[in-house]
């Protein structure tokens, strides 16, 4: 039986503290080594991408001549451009050859001059499409004496046949220049495959000898190829813990290829490895050292100890009082002032979620307060926020400035949440409607709300999505500027259909000199729906973590085409509610739908 105090303390405080410098030490590994796993990831995934866009660089010039020969295809008169277009790829660098070949049994081909750069058939032919087939590995040239790759491109006529190909030949060792100069492809393990793991080129000290990846049946390769059939890029770690290997691998947008990396897991780990020795040693001194303070202040923690117990009685009664007198510089003076700190923080806590309510109360005054019905236009919207407040906003705009029949709507998201957002959203609210009862047209005004906006973001990196526009009831006519903001849906519940109100444009906040343009729809259906939503709605994601998406937005509204604007606002609203089930709501939501009416 433990009686002594100094016995207690002993086993009370040495037992938990030592657990927790366990539990800390092994978190601390974990963590590290995720953390450094991580690290490695982003970087061979950001080198994989880098060496891949090196060689897509040089693919794309003569691919980017190829499309556009194939944009001559049907037209009258074109071959003088073909002839240019051919000798751009003949001229262009590392080009070897460049092939034109028409098939036998078409029709007369169109004459040309004698400089045809291996132009098959008796010149050229007219043909409706074109497309890029096929891009070969390697192989060698024996015209040339070098490695070459060649780009083919199937001309098609209008029945579907192929009436012609295009050959563009390049040189390897050009395509590869810049990789064979990084340092990590001279140092690391490293390859170029093509989709069935041959290998294009590699570094000698991994693959000498061997002629594709995963032949010698190593399970990190073959994980490898399973991946690169699955996904363009990623990383896959090897058995054991730490892994033994680590490997990349990135896939090329222009040619059927992939970057592979590997390296030890014990290179890349060998920072966590002289950190858990080190813990272990501090972990030891530390738990003698407090073995020695525990036997010399037993008693003075003691009665300190009582003393701060009848205080904490007094706060838990809901007492707060004047701050605790701080009498010692040890581990219980630390926690007086942290008692001391608990208690300014939890009035200031209280303080602040006070200022929270009436922010929430304001900011919620600034929204609609309700539907709105024109002639012809029933309106309706809602704001659902994360935090107490939000970045989100929408506004209905009734000024006789913009017009006899005409309402403007406009729809933001503030980047972040919480007050700061809240506050740049009640900038560009205020903002925007001064502009509004200004002369101009709708891109003037969000060019000048953007540029006002710009001298308070500057220094601070927030932005804000807009979609704003006007509906004339009269005209039955439609204007809109999008600022980075989402597409509106549309639906035609006589069709059936769905479509898009696009258009370019940056969000506000971003750049001062920029100019917005205004798009235009005129006439429309009755019982057209338009709906404007923040990115909360489509990016809410359930437990499972899938996301909502558009496609189930558009099913709602397709169902509830019949009903009010207001009803379908409801109906979305609860089937996000419904979708995201337990989860936390990450972001705000804020939509608003308009509904033409005869």
């Amino acid at each position: 039986m433990i009686k002594s105090l100094q016995q207690r303390l002993t086993l009370l405080l040495l037992l938990p503290v030592a657990l927790l410098l366990f539990l800390t030490g092994l978190f601390g590994f974990v963590y590290a080594r995720g953390t450094l796993l991580d690290e490695w990831r982003e970087t061979a995934i950001l080198k994989l991408q880098r060496a891949a866009h090196h060689i897509d660089m040089r693919l794309s010039r003569p691919i980017h001549r190829i499309e556009m020969f194939h944009g001559t295809a049907g037209s009258h008169g074109g071959h003088t451009v073909q002839e240019w277009i051919l000798r751009q790829l003949k001229e262009l660098e590392g080009v070897t050859e460049v092939k034109l070949q028409w098939a036998q049994n078409r029709t007369q081909p169109v004459p040309m001059p004698s400089h045809r750069l291996h132009m098959g058939g008796k010149g050229m032919m007219r043909f409706h499409r074109g497309r890029i087939s096929k891009v070969t590995p390697p192989h060698y040239d024996a015209q040339t004496g070098q490695n070459t790759v060649t780009l083919i491109s199937e001309l098609i006529d209008e029945a579907g046949g192929v009436v012609g190909r295009l050959e563009v030949a390049l040189r390897f060792d050009f395509l590869m220049q810049d990789i064979r100069k990084l340092g990590w492809w001279q140092s690391d393990m490293a390859c170029l495959v093509d989709v069935s793991g041959q290998y294009l080129a590699h570094t000698e000290a991994m693959m000498r000898g061997r002629a594709r990846l995963g032949e010698t049946s190593d399970p990190l390769e073959l994980a490898i190829l399973e991946a690169m059939r699955e996904r363009s890029f990623g990383t896959i770690f090897g058995s054991g813990h730490p892994p033994d290997r680590v490997s990349g691998f990135y896939k090329l947008k222009q040619a059927p290829w992939t970057m592979v990396l590997f390296a030890p897991g014990e290179r890349i780990l060998a920072p966590i490895v002289r950190f858990r020795l080190y813990y272990a040693i501090a972990v030891t001194l530390c738990i003698v050292l407090i073995l020695v303070l525990i036997r010399f202040v037993a008693g003075r923690m003691a009665h300190s100890i009582r003393s701060i117990s009848k205080a904490a009685k007094q706060v838990a009664k809901g007492s707060y009082g004047a701050p605790l007198p701080v009498r010692t510089q040890d581990e219980i003076g630390d926690l007086v002032r942290s008692f001391n700190t608990m208690m300014l923080q939890l009035e200031e806590r209280m303080r602040l979620k006070h200022a929270l309510d009436l922010a929430m109360e304001v900011q919620q005054n600034l929204l609609p307060q309700k539907s709105l019905k024109l002639d012809g236009l029933d309106i309706a919207g809602e704001s659902i926020y994360c935090e107490e407040t939000g970045g989100d906003y929408y506004d209905f705009l009734q000024f006789s400035e913009l017009g006899q029949g005409r309402v403007g709507i406009a729809v933001g998201d503030v980047v972040g949440h919480g007050i700061a957002a809240a506050l740049l959203m009640a900038t560009v609210r205020a903002l925007l409607r001064i502009r509004v009862t200004q002369p101009g047209s709708l891109s003037q005004m969000i060019t000048d709300v953007n540029r006002l906006l710009c001298i308070d973001t500057g220094q601070t990196g927030s932005f804000m999505t807009l979609f704003f526009m006007t509906i004339d009831s009269v005209k039955r006519e439609i204007r809109w500027v999008r600022a980075g903001h989402d597409p509106a849906i549309v639906y035609d519940p006589s069709t059936g259909s769905f479509s898009e109100l696009g258009g370019s444009g940056i969000a506000l906040g971003i750049d001062d000199s920029w100019l917005f343009q205004e798009y235009t729809n005129s006439g429309w259906s009755d019982g057209e729906i338009i709906l404007i939503g923040t990115d909360g709605i489509w990016e809410t994601q359930s437990p499972q973590g899938d996301a909502y998406g558009k496609d189930r937005l558009r099913h709602v509204i397709r169902q509830r085409s019949e009903s009010s604007s207001q009803e379908i606002v409801l109906a979305i609203t609860d089937d996000v509610a419904a979708f995201r089930q337990s989860a936390i709501q990450n972001d705000d939501i804020t939509l608003v739908v308009v509904k033409t009416e005869p």
